[in-house]
Formats: structure tokens, sequence, C-alpha cells
């Protein structure tokens, strides 16, 4: 197998992880309603998480992005990894280069019913801290708050 590799995301970057986010959620979360289409994904990407954010790109050297992680502010914004790529390591590399780059801790959300990433989370040394009613985010969806303490 391959070595995973990470890099810092560009402007070129962006279809392609337009792509994973909606495919990795469409996959995970098939409850939530789609609320953007491909193209305000793309601009959201763009415009908002690609310059306020540190947002990492995992590849193979001969494959395109695999994965993609968005840390802002000492918190996991988002960690999505294409469906055919999950489960060979990249959603826990793009986790590790979080943390590393993360001295003081990072804190992140996850919707209760995905329980795979909660699980994903637990196992790499996250704790529960709140479980909200949904009011707080945008699909209305009963989430988790976890934190890592190093």
């Amino acid at each position: 197998m391959q070595k995973i590799e990470l890099r810092l995301a560009t402007a070129d970057d962006v279809d392609t992880l337009t792509d994973v986010f909606l495919r990795a959620r469409r996959m995970a979360m098939p409850y939530l309603p789609s609320l953007y289409t491909a193209a305000e994904v793309t601009y959201w990407l763009t415009h908002i998480v690609l310059p306020g954010s540190r947002l990492i790109v995992a590849h193979m050297a001969d494959a395109g992005p695999m994965g993609f992680s968005a840390v802002r502010s000492g918190q996991l914004d988002h960690l999505y990894v294409q469906p055919c790529s999950q489960g060979c390591g990249v959603g826990t590399s793009l986790l590790a280069d979080a943390m590393k780059n993360s001295p003081e801790g990072l804190r992140l959300y996850v919707f209760q019913r995905n329980t795979r990433a909660r699980e994903f989370y637990q196992k790499n040394g996250f704790r529960l801290v709140e479980l909200r009613q949904g009011s707080e985010n945008e699909e209305n969806e009963p989430d988790a708050v976890y934190e890592w303490r190093p």
C-alpha cells in the first residue's frame, strides 16, 4: 500500500474537495437534509474554508484527493474521506496531523447519529463533553461535542 501524503489545499483542489464533502456526507449521514448545491459548497470551500482554516488534503502519489480536514482556532471543523478510501488510514492521518498542529487541543462537533465518526474520535483520544439537541446547527440534527487535550 502506498503512503498517504498530506499537503495544504489550494484553490485547484476545491472542485475535488466538493465531491469528497458531498459523497462522504451522503454515505455516512443519509438522514441529513441536502441544504446546498454543489456550486454553493464549492463557493463556501473557496471563499470561507480555504482562506479561514488550515485546510489539509490527503492523497497518494498516483491518486487525487482522498479526503480533507479543516482546523480553525482549535476547532476541527471538517474531516471528510471519500467513501472508497474509508478504512485505509486517510482519516487517521488527517486527524493525527490536526492534533499535531493543535498543541492546545481540539474541539469538534459531530452528529449524534453518526456513530462511526463518534467511535473514531473516541478511539483517537477525544472525550464527549456535551450532547446538544440540534438547535445550534443548520441541519437541526442533535449533535455531540468532543474535546481532545494533549
